[in-house]
């Protein structure tokens, strides 16, 4: 097992933590959103989380409960900040751009913890460290999908290293704004499909198509474009054991997220090795970035391999 926390960040920072809240600066921008694995004590007085705050996440402006599906909340805002703002991460020659927006769910469109996904998405297609996925002598280009791929931080990561990406969400907008994401980045050509991710799966797999990367960030319950119901403890084994049958027998490579409170990164190495067997390259963990006074704030667990 191992704890994995971005080191090259340089516009994001996470600046205190506590209360179930966390202080965060995206950029030149600080904003206060929730976080109920932060139960500790902030460690910054709260009138100072008050004078550096551009803008706070209040939950209980939304009409729905903390933790309830479709949960919405406000945004309560000092005049000085935007709704939209453009931040930006570079590793290695890689230098992909995120716009950010204050959603009605909180979510800003990107997730600081997985430029650490970024990062070896991007190692691996390059063939750098850890080796390529591609066979020896294989050549052409490397095809990645990218499942729940939100705004698209892994799909900019995979074509920045060149591979041909398909980018599956089952929201329109979702996919508008990482198309924008992509264009600001200086990149083009990545897929885009409005679909429900099991649905395309089956798909695929009945097509006979194979991938060289698969990446997975799948949420605790979802609805597809057409009110698909996915929850993530009836569906996971199902979708892992297709995505055995997707992934190039001979090679490849797979990143899966899971944040959902209570499972563990031993859940993802079981449901991992069940379908896919022993594999001896494999990672699994925590995510974490650290604020200022030194607590490491646990973001979701990983697992990936390259063989």
């Amino acid at each position: 097992m191992e704890i994995l926390t971005p080191t090259h960040w340089t516009e994001y920072e996470l600046i205190d933590s506590g209360g179930q809240e966390k202080l965060e600066r995206f950029g030149k921008y600080v904003l206060v959103r929730p976080e109920p694995q932060a139960v500790w004590m902030k460690s910054m007085p709260e009138t100072e989380w008050q004078k550096q705050a551009h803008a706070r996440y209040d939950r209980t402006r939304g009409g729905k409960a903390a933790g309830v599906e479709g949960e919405r909340g406000a945004w309560i805002k000092k005049p000085s900040m935007p709704d939209q703002w453009t931040i930006g991460y570079r590793y290695g020659s890689m230098d992909i751009r995120f716009r950010l927006g204050l959603t009605a769910f909180g979510h800003i469109g990107v997730f600081p913890e997985q430029a650490v996904n970024w990062e070896y998405i991007y190692d691996v297609l390059s063939q750098a460290s850890p080796p390529s996925p591609l066979s020896p002598g294989r050549g052409g280009v490397a095809r990645v999908l990218n499942l729940f791929a939100y705004t698209g931080g892994s799909s900019l990561a995979a074509r920045a290293a060149g591979a041909d990406v398909v980018h599956v969400d089952s929201v329109k907008p979702v996919i508008t704004w990482a198309r924008e994401m992509m264009e600001a980045s200086g990149l083009d050509n990545i897929r885009w499909v409005v679909e429900d991710a099991m649905n395309f799966v089956r798909r695929e797999v009945k097509r006979g198509n194979r991938y060289d990367g698969i990446i997975l960030d799948p949420p605790a319950y979802g609805r597809g474009p057409d009110g698909e119901k996915w929850l993530l403890g009836d569906s996971i084994d199902e979708l892992i054991a297709l995505c055995h049958r997707l992934l190039e027998p001979g090679h490849g490579f797979m990143v899966l997220s899971l944040y959902s409170m209570g499972y563990s990164a031993l859940i993802a190495e079981n449901l991992v090795k069940s379908r896919f067997g022993e594999i001896g390259d494999m990672q699994s963990g925590e995510m974490y970035v650290t604020d200022r006074a030194g607590r490491k704030l646990p973001l979701g667990t990983f697992l990936r391999f390259v063989r």
